[in-house]
């Protein structure tokens, strides 16, 4: 028994209904795709993924007429329908992750864009290698800019409450339990929103995953011509493509990384951690926040609140110098923009908390 035999042996029964029409689904994307693609190489590859793909529809037609079930004209449903609308409008890259929900390969063709290509079978491998690399490095990048950016969402929020709230009530302990109340409301906010997203991205990731798994065991060769082709559109030689290609899926564990990454862009090892995100969104908030609430757990006397707002004014400046190092502008002009927007936020609470504060006395 092959690879393949032992891996049908533990796949559940794909639904032939459902596949069928995810098939057809496909294939009127790819076709949607192609006519908006100026681009010879990658035209022809939606073009010819979409002839794949009614391939492979024919394929469940003959398994529902074994059945006695005949198959239904095919006719796009309205998700299809809407996808295809926002592809004419804005263009498949810019929607890349919403056609990779809807069974669409080869949106890897739109990552990199500039770069050099490959041409061998040696590159191919290499830029794998150096690929995963770079996602690290990225990734890396992410969750810095995530925790300055959250560090400043705490900060801006927690210390505009804060100023609201001094400017109706005047009273330390009432901006005390205020500002430690907006601290844990936004801190585990910010975390399960975090979670929920995490969550939900890596389950269509997953399900993404498996699709390709059950697909690569119920008709190999078809994706092997897939694959073959997405190689050939990133700039490889097509004699050298389909070689490639049909080496790899002989190696289905292999063929699986390959797939997941040429035809979703995934890293099947690095698709996110949700309880990983979610701490870190937590923390990130709520040290920020912990920043214009620190001085009125250190300092006693009517003068807290003075030393609150030149705290947040450093640490608001800081952050946005910070920022620099995602943005591209400089250090200075970075701080006084991120200074200037805390100081408009932070004076708009506290006007409004005092007026507020005057109504209801």
């Amino acid at each position: 028994m092959n690879a393949t035999d032992r891996w049908n042996d533990t796949l559940p029964l794909m639904d032939a209904s459902e596949s069928r029409q995810g098939e057809l689904t496909s294939a009127y994307l790819y076709r949607v795709i192609a006519a908006c693609e100026s681009e010879p190489k990658r035209r022809r590859l939606f073009e010819e993924l979409a002839r794949d793909a009614e391939v492979q529809a024919r394929h469940w037609d003959e398994r529902m007429r074994a059945s006695g079930i005949e198959p239904a004209p095919y006719r796009p449903d309205l998700r299809a329908r809407l996808v295809s609308r926002l592809v004419r409008m804005l263009g498949p890259a810019r929607i890349a992750h919403a056609l990779t929900a809807m069974k669409v390969r080869g949106m890897s063709v739109y990552r990199g864009e500039g770069i050099s290509l490959p041409s061998k079978h040696d590159d191919v491998g290499e830029r794998h290698r150096t690929g995963k690399e770079g996602a690290s490095t990225v990734s890396s990048g992410g969750s810095l800019r995530a925790a300055v950016f959250g560090a400043n969402d705490g900060l801006v929020s927690n210390a505009s409450l804060i100023l609201g709230v001094a400017g109706a009530a005047p009273d330390n302990a009432i901006i005390l339990l205020t500002g430690v109340a907006g601290l844990l409301a936004g801190a585990f906010s910010m975390g399960a929103g975090e979670y929920v997203s995490v969550r939900s991205q890596r389950e269509m990731y997953e399900h993404q995953i498996a699709l390709e798994r059950a697909e690569l065991a119920e008709y190999p060769e078809e994706e092997a011509e897939e694959l073959a082709l997405i190689f050939a559109a990133r700039g490889m030689d097509e004699a050298e493509a389909k070689r490639h290609a049909g080496a790899l899926v002989r190696d289905p564990s292999r063929a699986l990384e390959t797939l997941a990454r040429e035809e979703l862009g995934l890293d099947p090892a690095d698709l996110g951690s949700p309880w990983g995100a979610a701490t870190s969104s937590f923390l990130s908030f709520a040290l920020g926040a912990a920043v214009p609430l620190a001085p009125f757990l250190i300092v006693r006397g009517p003068g807290v609140l003075a030393v609150s707002v030149a705290v947040s004014a450093a640490a608001l400046f800081a952050i946005g110098a910070a920022t620099s190092l995602f943005t591209g502008r400089g250090a200075l002009a970075g701080g006084v923009r991120m200074l200037g927007i805390g100081a408009c936020a932070g004076a708009l609470t506290y006007t409004v908390g005092r007026l507020l504060g005057v109504s209801l006395g």
